[in-house]
């Protein structure tokens, strides 16, 4: 698929074809994390997931095999339209409570933690760690932060029909460090 289209139009045409791809491929998020290569991936102590909206591939299936490696998990938060994400530690005798952006997120009195991994959902994603988000830039944001205090590992976690050729990225995009998907896991290659 190109990506020469302006952004906006090209996310239109991305959430239609995920959607497309959910209904193809309903075991796809237990593929993939079967395709996780653990001992591949940097030591964590923490890591962040997502909650899975409409579409996205759900990262439920990896998140219990990252989890039992023992590291903390935690949730992304949304505190505001033009804020970074801030991750809470989950635990799940809590009760999830709607963040800014109306999405369940740990409540406010869990810990906020500083994830050595995180997990993104996406719409678009090339192999050269180029990924195409919803538009908000949160995660940019948020990414750009953690990177500025420590080395931190990204996965996107796409449909392997989610892949693009090429993806313009802007001096603000953040790039994958790999791509997990229900056919393997890609490592991106930095020049």
């Amino acid at each position: 698929m190109s990506s020469t289209a302006p952004k906006s139009q090209l996310r239109k045409r991305l959430r239609s074809l995920r959607a497309e791809l959910a209904k193809a491929s309903p075991d796809a998020a237990e593929r993939a994390a079967a395709h996780a290569p653990l001992h591949r991936l940097p030591a964590i102590a923490s890591f962040a997931g997502y909650y899975a909206l409409g579409a996205e591939l759900d990262p439920s299936p990896l998140i219990r095999r990252l989890a039992g490696l023992g590291a903390v998990f935690g949730m992304p938060v949304c505190e505001g339209p033009d804020r970074p994400l801030i991750f809470r530690e989950w635990d799940e005798r809590d009760r999830p409570v709607p963040d800014a952006m109306g999405i369940p997120a740990p409540p406010p009195h869990a810990r906020v933690i500083q994830p050595d991994l995180v997990i993104t959902p996406l719409l678009a994603f090339d192999r050269k760690g180029g990924r195409l988000g919803q538009g908000g830039g949160h995660y940019d944001r948020t990414l750009a932060l953690l990177r500025a205090a420590k080395p931190i590992f990204v996965l996107g976690l796409a449909y392997a029909g989610q892949e693009v050729d090429h993806l313009d990225m802007e001096p603000h995009d953040q790039r994958l460090d790999a791509i997990l998907t229900e056919t393997g896991y890609i490592e991106v290659v930095r020049p």
